[in-house]
Formats: structure tokens, sequence, C-alpha cells
């Protein structure tokens, strides 16, 4: 496993990307180091013949360890600014995702019902579902869901 010392004897930080202090194969100092995976969209840099995700590089350059899991907190897979990245865990991390295609209310957290033609706000919260109510009003359910999540998951919108 590669070193926070390793790391920084290595690569240079800017703006969210690593830049190779010395020469290597095919690279000149000063490159940028990775490339984006086409099939995953994380960008990935080869270090001592291992491959690794830059944002994991990036927090272990900073804070001199590799966390469990660590969350774009943007959502973007390629933001990989120190401000941008966190240390989580599975379940906090599965929190911040976006819409899914199953999707259909285009809220989060929020589906219609067509039993009581209301729309129902339900999050799961420690792999069990709780609902917080039924509503009329689309809009004001999805306030409810946002609110929800600010409260059990210590962040607004996500």
């Amino acid at each position: 496993m590669i070193t926070q010392q390793e790391l920084l004897n290595l690569f240079d930080y800017k703006d969210g990307n690593l830049y190779w202090k010395q020469a290597r194969q095919k690279v000149k100092a000063g490159s940028k180091a990775g490339s984006v995976n086409p099939s995953t969209g994380y960008e990935l840099i080869m270090v001592n013949q291992k491959r690794y995700r830059a944002h994991q590089l990036i927090f272990m350059y900073h804070h001199g360890y590799f966390p469990k899991e660590i969350d774009h907190i943007d959502r973007n897979k390629v933001n990989n600014k120190i401000e941008n990245l966190r240390a989580t865990n599975r379940i906090k991390n599965c929190q911040n995702i976006g819409l899914t295609k199953r999707n259909t209310s285009g809220y989060k957290n929020v589906s219609y019902l067509k039993q009581t033609n209301k729309w129902l706000v339900k999050i799961n919260i420690n792999g069990k579902n709780k609902n917080f109510g039924h509503f009329e009003d689309i809009e004001l359910a999805d306030l409810v869901a946002q609110e929800a999540r600010s409260k059990y998951f210590n962040f607004l919108g996500a």
C-alpha cells in the first residue's frame, strides 16, 4: 500500500489533480497524472504497478490515510478537489446519490401513490424505510424530503 510520504515525493497537487514531479515512462515531469476510465467514470492513476482511483490518492495525499469510502460531495466523479472529498461509510455514501433511473417523480425520496392520489415521502434510515407522510402538493413533499434528509443525514438536498 502506498504511503502519504511516497505520494508527497511523487506528486504535486493543484486544483483537484495530481502532477508528476519527475519524468517516468512516457510521462514528462509536470504532466497531469491519470486518465478517466470510460466504464466507471473515475480517474485512475498507476503507481508502482498498482492502479488507484485519483480521489483515493488525493485523500491520502492530504490526510495520510485511506478511509473505507470516499464521497464526492457534489456527486461529480472527476471533481477531485480535496474540499469536495469526505471520508464516509457505505451507508452514508449511498445516501448522497442522485435520482435513480426508476424515479418517476423527479424528486428524491418522493413517489406517487395511485391508491391515494398523493405523493409519499419515504426515506431509508439504517436499513429501515421511514414514512414521512402523504401530500397533495409535490413541492411540499419535496420540501419535507429535503428536511428529513437534512435531519437524518446532516446534509440538505442531497
